[in-house]
C-alpha cells in the first residue's frame, strides 16, 4: 500500500502494539535486561539489544541465560528481567510523542485493540496509568493457546474480537518482530520510528518516525469527521 491509498483508507479495525508504540518503555527492557546482565557478571551489546527487541519475554529471559553462559538459569534470568522492568515502568510510565492524542482519535472511528508480548498486568497497568486503556476494548497478549510474536496470534485474535477481517484492519507496530507478527495475520501495517537497516526489509505498508507524524494526524482528523 502507498502512503497516498493509505490516507485514503479507513481501517475496520486498529490493534497498536503497546511497548515503543504507545509506551515509551522499550528503554526500560534495554534498562532491564543491563540489570540482570550486570548482576550475572557480564553486559549486552549493541547487537544483543536488537536481537531481542519485542521479543516474548520468555523467550529473552532465555537468550538473557545464553549471553550469560548460564542457560540452566533460564527461568531465574526470565523472573529477575521481569521484576526488573515491572519496578522501572512503575517508576516512570510514559507514552511515545503523539500516542494519546492519535488513539483518543482513531477510538472515534474505528474499534481498537492492543496486542502485546507482555504480561497482560503489565500491559493493563501502564495503559491505565497513561490514561489510555479506555479506548481499548480488547488486550491481547500470549496466553493459553495464544502464540507470541513472531507468530500472527495475537493479531489474528485482536482482528477477529474487533469484528474485523484482518485485510481490513491496520496494525501499529515499531519492531521486525511485530511487523512479522502483524503481516502473517494479514493486517496492513503502519511502522513507527526510525529506519533501522535489517538483514530484510521489514513488511510495513506505511512508515511514519512519530505518531505525531503531522500527516497521520491528519488522516486521524478526516477519519473521525
Amino acid at each position: 500500500m502507498t502512503a497516498e491509498k493509505f490516507l485514503g483508507w479507513t481501517p475496520a479495525a486498529i490493534v497498536f502494539d503497546c511497548d515503543g508504540t504507545l509506551m515509551d518503555s522499550e528503554r526500560h527492557w534495554v534498562e532491564a535486561r543491563e540489570v540482570v546482565l550486570r548482576n550475572h557478571g557480564t553486559a549486552p551489546d549493541e547487537e544483543f539489544a536488537q536481537r531481542t527487541k519485542g521479543l516474548h519475554y520468555t523467550e529473552c529471559g532465555r537468550m538473557l541465560a545464553e549471553f550469560a553462559g548460564r542457560p540452566e538459569l533460564a527461568d531465574e534470568m526470565t523472573e529477575q528481567l521481569l521484576d526488573a522492568f515491572r519496578r522501572l515502568v512503575a517508576e516512570d510510565p510514559v507514552t511515545m510523542p503523539g500516542a494519546p492524542q492519535l488513539v483518543a482519535k482513531a477510538a472515534a472511528f474505528a474499534p481498537l485493540a492492543v496486542a502485546s508480548n507482555c504480561p497482560r498486568d503489565v500491559v493493563e497497568d501502564g495503559l491505565a496509568k497513561a490514561g489510555l486503556l479506555r479506548y481499548f476494548g480488547h488486550v491481547l497478549v500470549p496466553e493459553g493457546q495464544v502464540r507470541p510474536k513472531p507468530y500472527p496470534d495475537v493479531y489474528l485474535e485482536a482482528a477477529r474480537l474487533c469484528g474485523a477481517a484482518p485485510e481490513d484492519a491496520l496494525a501499529v507496530e515499531d519492531s521486525h518482530c511485530g511487523f512479522l507478527s502483524a503481516s502473517r495475520a494479514g493486517l496492513r501495517v503502519l511502522g513507527v520510528g526510525p529506519r533501522k537497516p535489517v538483514d530484510e526489509p521489514p513488511p510495513v505498508d506505511v512508515w511514519v518516525s512519530t505518531l505525531a507524524d503531522p500527516e497521520l494526524v491528519k488522516w486521524a482528523d478526516s477519519r473521525a469527521a
